[in-house]
């Protein structure tokens, strides 16, 4: 764990994982033994990151400039990956910076995820596409209708909207 990363309550940080300088967990994080988290990663509460996960933080990486100098840390700005709060990160899968992956959305693990992932969704491949919904319990939703999907284990019913997100239904 490197200087000025902010690490919540409860936080679980495996063998071998490297937490950047300045990243942000939120309360209740479990990052999983060799998970490479590199600044400005931000991550809500409750957010599971699984073995040998890579967060990367350079969208143009390079170790040289075009006239053959080296690199150094003012030739860049790192870009971050932001993740929601619940969401869960599958083992080997990379995350390339700049991207934002929704509250509660699960990625499969060996994805590698090069867009913006949406709430509750989950994706799996390279690159990560959606194949389906999953509720708070991670599990994979069913279909009721045409814009409903439930949780079979929790009886939580979600919509999507027109645009294509899914929401929590609250008024039963």
């Amino acid at each position: 764990v490197r200087e000025d990363a902010t690490l919540g309550e409860n936080c679980i940080v495996g063998r071998g994982a490297y937490i950047g300088t300045g990243v942000e967990l939120g309360d209740n994080c479990k990052v999983q033994n060799y998970a490479l988290i590199y600044e400005p990663a931000r991550l809500a509460n409750g957010v599971f990151v699984g073995p040998a996960v890579v967060f990367t933080n350079d969208e143009f990486p390079r170790a040289i400039n075009a006239d053959g100098t080296i690199k150094s840390s003012h030739d860049w700005t790192p870009q971050g990956v932001t993740v929601g709060e619940g969401a869960s990160i599958g083992a080997q899968s990379v995350c390339i910076a700049p991207v934002t992956i929704g509250a509660w959305a699960l990625v499969g693990a060996g994805s590698v995820v090069v867009k913006d992932v949406p709430d509750f969704a989950l994706v799996v491949g390279n690159p990560a596409r959606r194949v389906g919904w999953v509720g708070h319990e991670g599990r994979p939703l069913v279909r009721e209708g045409e814009t409903d999907w439930r949780c079979e284990t929790s009886g939580r019913l979600y919509r999507q909207t027109p645009t294509g997100e899914l929401n929590e239904v609250t008024d039963k």
